[in-house]
């Protein structure tokens, strides 16, 4: 029987279930013992992701196919490090609040790293690791929060259909219309008679 390829997303992208320590937010914090999750298991949350060559991002056929098929029209390119983002701890502070967008949050690695944390079904954290390759989509209504790793350094082009809304709806927002739609879509979706405690 033929082994199937490896991933080859799993070079740039891996994630796992994390602890409750409130150490350093760009430690790993890692369950003990350490509980990896698929990039599957991330496609079933609506977590997209591609492995792509960041190298030329300006010309590569991928990116292209992809922004056409998604409609993102509007691109930037935001560095996150002390050095190149003004009010970087005010900033930092912010990504890491846990929050939700009404479109979705597409991120594409083109340097450094950093870490994407998101909530499963049963609203227990996922750490989400990106490298230098790494394209995700967080899907509109997911909770979520940002945070760089130890290397405190990440280059990510942004996308977004249309005009950009980068507004962070802080938890709870429950009743906006995206995080109704999200819990439709893959929560209900999965679990059938799943409860969320959604006022956490």
């Amino acid at each position: 029987m033929a082994v199937p390829d490896k991933d080859a997303r799993e070079e740039v992208i891996q994630a796992w279930y994390m602890d409750d320590s409130n150490e350093d937010q760009r430690l790993p914090h890692h369950l003990e013992p350490k509980q990896y999750l698929s990039l599957q298991q991330l496609d079933e949350l609506g977590v997209l992701s591609w492995r792509l060559d960041a190298d030329k991002y300006e010309t590569d056929e991928e990116l292209k196919k992809i922004r056409r098929d998604r409609n993102y029209s509007y691109m930037d390119f935001c560095e996150v490090c002390p050095e190149k983002l003004p009010n970087y701890e005010e900033k930092i502070k912010n990504f890491y609040e846990e929050h939700l967008h009404t479109d979705e949050e597409i991120r594409y690695c083109v340097a450094g790293s950093g870490y994407f944390d998101v909530r499963d079904l049963n609203d227990k954290w996922i750490r989400i690791w990106v490298k230098k390759g790494a394209m995700i989509v967080l899907p509109a209504g997911i909770y979520h929060r940002f945070t760089l790793d130890s290397d405190n350094y990440i280059k990510a082009m942004r996308l977004f259909v249309g005009d950009p809304v980068w507004t962070p709806h802080n938890r709870p927002n429950d009743h906006l219309p995206a995080r109704k739609e999200y819990l439709k879509n893959f929560v209900e979706k999965e679990g059938g008679n799943q409860t969320i405690n959604a006022a956490a």
